[in-house]
Parts: structure tokens; C-alpha cells; sequence
């Protein structure tokens, strides 16, 4: 049996016979229902509801990935979407907004996906607890940006985040200094799934416990599953009970997430009568997101294309920023209403994202994941926006910390705005080297961030630090060569400047 599972995709792609390849997927689902049923067996009786749920959540997961092969959109049906189902955001604005605009506000929650750790930067604990400007945290930002509202409008827009267990504790513990603040938060759990190992298909863990050496047996089974996790936790009920319409979701560590009074009024007051259930905000491709996923038109629906589930043969024509100008901001307004239909009736359908992992050990395993984003085609009468790039403006990286820690943005009530002062709209094209990679190390070789005001590009790599008050301006590379070191002396300008080895300046 268990060379039949090893040779289970090999087996899969040879068996001639449809027959054959159910019988191992009857043999695979059996063999993953009794690993299952055992670490139930082992929750304590105030575990056992929630740890079904999970469960059976991923029962039902591992039993579509069963049934799917390879990418799951047929290319030939994919079309551009029609020009009225991408509205551009300028559009939306000249509308302007209503007299009663707080009456509009009050309809709305904010959700902030919460579930990642600050791993890819060095960090330990919840990614959002990371000083990103002036001492606050993304978590800082947006409560600030949430409780501006709430003042200036009178209104009572609450704050929910989505936690993982990795997450959880400590997002919880940082909650109680917001306790007299002017915004609610609410917190709901994403659901935990077993990895599965890629051999076997079955679970790596043996038990439901998720600390000290089973922390790496679960998962959280990535944003697509805040629909069943926000449905399940009572939370989505009890905000439609008190008159909330409708949520707007973004990453925590998207700093141009704020919430958008025009996107609100077009949703609450649309032009034609007729309200959006899912609205995405896109915005045009640069030739740093060619992989990010783009709407198409696809059996008469909009829907959401990763580059996960592109056919290998297509996969340059997906990243062409001709013929897919856009990509998705995953920054979604979703009706409430919509979501507690579509849940109750089993009926949001998402692609699944099978993750490939290697643990510390060199174990190989998967992860099985859903995006937020997917569900566009389940809801009715969706809609994309193509915002300005102001609207998209993550933190995965220290090079992107450099960019909004820098002179670039001016910060008010939490929201973080281009300087004006900046005579060109985009934002400067920042790599910072290995030597960078974590936050204390990268905090540690700048004195002070540098005036970045007129800076095109900048590429640093190796042993690299920068004294007070530097400005780079234009286009800036220095590379310090192994065993070298760079020091770049306090009050330096660097314009169109290669800086390399030994500290020769050449300008280019």
C-alpha cells in the first residue's frame, strides 16, 4: 500500500484506467481519515469543537486536491475582462461623496489579515508588532488610521483581525494598550491544518498539540479561509445583527490599505442601483509584479489568476505587463450578507494553492492554502477598481521598511502619503543585499535613513554601512566585494554613483 501512495503521482499520470487512480484516491482519503480520527483522540474535551471544525475543514480540502489535476484554468477559455467590469478609480472619485457620509461609514468593518510572523525579516512573534515608522507598528497605523475616522466623522467603524495560532497571544497581549482608544477590535482565529508529507500524503503530526517540536506539524491554510473562520467564529452574525454591510480586507502590512470614502459611497450608493457583493482593488503591473494575479473574464465571470495555476507553456504570456496591465492589490470589500450566503450554502468555490515546504529537519511537506481573492467569481455582481500604486505599498522586506521608514512619505493619523515634495509619482526601485536581510541587522548599518527624495534606484550589496545624513540621488549601486567593507561617510551624496570593493566612487 505504501509504494502504491509513494508512486501515487507517478501512478497517477501512467494509469490509463480512470478506475485505477480511484481506488487510490478512495485508499488515500481512508488512510487520511484515520490519521485524522487519531489526533482528535488526543484534543482535551474544551478542544475537541474547534479542532473538529479544522478538521473537517481540511477533510474537505484534501479531498478537492484529490480530485483537481495541475492548473486549474483552461487557457483558451480565459479572456481580457469587459471594460465596464474594471472601473477606473478616477471614475469613482469624481462622483465625490454624499452630505451623509458618517451614515455610509457605519456600515462599514475593517478586517486586517493578522496571521503572519515576521519570519522573512528576522523577527520573532506577529509581523505586525514590527516598528515601521517613528516607533509604531503596522498594528499602530491602522488603529491610528481607524480611530482618525471615528473622530472626524463621529461614526463607529470597528477593527477586526484575523490571527493564527502563531499569532494570537501575542497580537492579544499588545490589544490591551489600545483599551481607551476610539476604534473596537474584535479578533477571530483562522482555522489550523496539518502539513501532510509529500511522500505519503498524510499528516506529520501525531497529536493536536501545536508547541515547542510540533509547531511545524499545522499551519494556517493562508487568507481564503476568512470566510469560513470570520462565519464559524459567531463574529460575521453579530456585525450583520448590529447593521454592518459590508468589510474591506487587506493585509496588515499593506500601508496603502487605508479606508477609501469613495470606494465606500460607490459600494453603499452605486450609480446603476444594483450593489457589488465583491469589489477588488487593482492596480497596473511594474515590472516588479509580473507575477502577481490578474482578473480575466472566464466562463462569463471575473475571476482571479495566479500564476500558481498558469499552464507552464503560458506562464511568459501571463507575466507580459501588455496583455495583463493589471494585478490584484488584495484589498477587497465584500457584502457581509453575501458571505453568510455563499458560506451557508457551501458555495464559495476557490482554486487551491498547494504550498511546497521543506521543515529544518529536510523533511518535505504541503501545505494546502486558498487566497481571499479566488472567491470574486462565487459573489454576484463583482466589480475590480484600478487604484492608484498609493493603494498598494506592502512591507515583505527590509528594502521595502527602507522606503516608508524614509523621507519619501509624511505620516498623519497613521496614514502614510507621498511627499510632496518628490517631483516624480513612483516610488524608487530599493535591493538591499543579504547583509540586510533582518531587521536589527539592517537598523544597525544605518546611522539615520538616508535622504532618498530623488533617488531612482538604489542596489546595495554586501558588508555595507551608511553614516547620518546621506542622500542618494538618481541611480546608486555600491558593492562591497567579500571580505570588503563599505563605510559611507556621514553627510555623503551619492548621485548617479557606482561605489564598489575598495571604495572608489565612479560616477556613470
Amino acid at each position: 500500500f505504501f509504494i502504491f501512495i509513494q508512486d501515487f503521482s507517478k501512478a497517477m499520470s501512467q494509469a490509463g484506467s480512470s478506475q485505477f487512480q480511484e481506488v487510490i484516491r478512495q485508499e488515500l482519503e481512508y488512510s487520511m481519515k484515520v490519521e485524522l480520527d487519531k489526533i482528535l483522540a488526543t484534543a482535551h474535551s474544551n478542544e475537541i469543537e474547534h479542532t473538529k471544525k479544522d478538521l473537517e475543514g481540511f477533510k474537505k480540502l484534501f479531498h478537492r486536491f484529490l480530485q483537481e489535476k495541475g492548473p486549474s484554468v483552461d487557457w483558451g477559455k480565459i479572456q481580457r475582462p469587459p471594460e465596464d467590469s474594471i472601473q477606473p478609480y478616477e471614475k469613482i472619485k469624481a462622483r465625490g461623496l454624499p452630505d451623509n457620509i458618517a451614515s455610509v461609514l457605519n456600515k462599514l468593518v475593517v478586517v486586517k489579515l493578522n496571521g503572519g510572523l515576521g519570519t522573512s525579516m528576522g523577527c520573532k512573534g506577529p509581523k505586525s508588532l514590527i516598528g515601521v515608522r517613528n516607533e509604531n507598528t503596522f498594528l499602530d497605523l491602522t488603529v491610528q488610521q481607524i480611530e482618525h475616522l471615528n473622530k472626524s466623522y463621529n461614526t463607529d467603524v470597528p477593527l477586526v483581525l484575523m490571527n493564527s495560532f502563531n499569532t494570537d497571544d501575542d497580537t492579544k497581549k499588545i490589544l490591551q494598550k489600545y483599551s481607551h482608544s476610539r476604534v473596537k477590535i474584535y479578533t477571530f482565529n483562522q482555522s489550523r491544518y496539518p502539513r501532510i508529507n509529500k511522500e505519503t500524503l498524510l499528516p506529520i503530526a501525531k497529536d493536536v498539540s501545536y508547541s515547542g517540536e510540533n509547531t511545524e506539524c499545522w499551519y494556517p491554510p493562508g487568507h481564503g479561509d476568512i470566510y469560513a473562520s470570520f462565519y464559524n467564529s459567531g463574529l460575521l452574525d453579530n456585525l450583520i445583527a448590529e447593521g454592518k454591510e459590508y468589510i474591506f480586507v487587506s493585509n496588515i502590512d499593506n500601508l496603502g490599505a487605508t479606508v477609501d470614502l469613495y470606494i465606500l459611497n460607490h459600494l453603499m450608493n452605486p450609480p446603476n442601483g444594483k450593489r457589488c457583493e465583491f469589489v477588488m482593488e487593482v492596480t497596473n503591473k511594474t515590472r516588479a509584479d509580473v507575477k502577481g494575479g490578474t482578473l480575466t473574464q472566464y466562463e462569463n465571470k471575473l475571476r482571479l489568476v495566479e500564476i500558481a495555476q498558469v499552464p507552464k507553456a503560458h506562464v511568459d504570456e501571463f507575466k507580459s505587463v501588455s496583455k495583463f496591465k493589471i494585478f490584484n492589490t488584495n484589498n477587497l470589500w465584500i457584502a457581509l450578507s453575501a458571505i453568510k450566503r455563499l458560506q451557508e450554502k457551501n458555495a464559495i468555490d476557490m482554486e487551491i494553492i498547494v504550498n511546497p515546504k521543506t521543515l529544518d529537519g529536510g523533511l518535505n511537506v504541503i501545505q494546502l492554502e486558498t487566497a481571499v481573492g479566488a472567491a470574486i467569481k462565487s459573489f454576484e455582481n463583482s466589480l475590480g477598481i484600478n487604484v492608484p500604486r498609493s493603494r498598494f505599498l506592502p512591507v515583505k522586506t527590509t528594502s521595502d521598511l527602507l522606503l516608508v521608514m524614509s523621507n519619501l512619505y509624511s505620516l498623519n493619523a497613521g496614514s502614510l502619503t507621498m511627499s510632496e515634495k518628490r517631483e516624480f509619482p513612483t516610488v524608487p526601485l530599493v535591493k538591499l543585499g543579504s547583509s540586510f536581510t533582518k531587521v536589527q541587522d539592517y537598523l544597525r548599518r544605518f546611522e539615520s535613513i538616508p535622504d532618498m527624495l530623488e533617488l531612482d534606484h538604489l542596489t546595495v550589496s554586501g558588508d555595507v554601512t551608511f553614516g547620518k545624513n546621506v542622500s542618494l540621488k538618481g541611480t546608486v549601486i555600491i558593492i562591497a566585494n567579500h571580505g570588503d567593507r563599505i563605510d559611507i561617510p556621514a553627510g555623503a551624496l551619492l548621485e548617479n554613483k557606482i561605489v564598489s570593493g575598495n571604495l572608489r566612487i565612479l560616477d556613470h
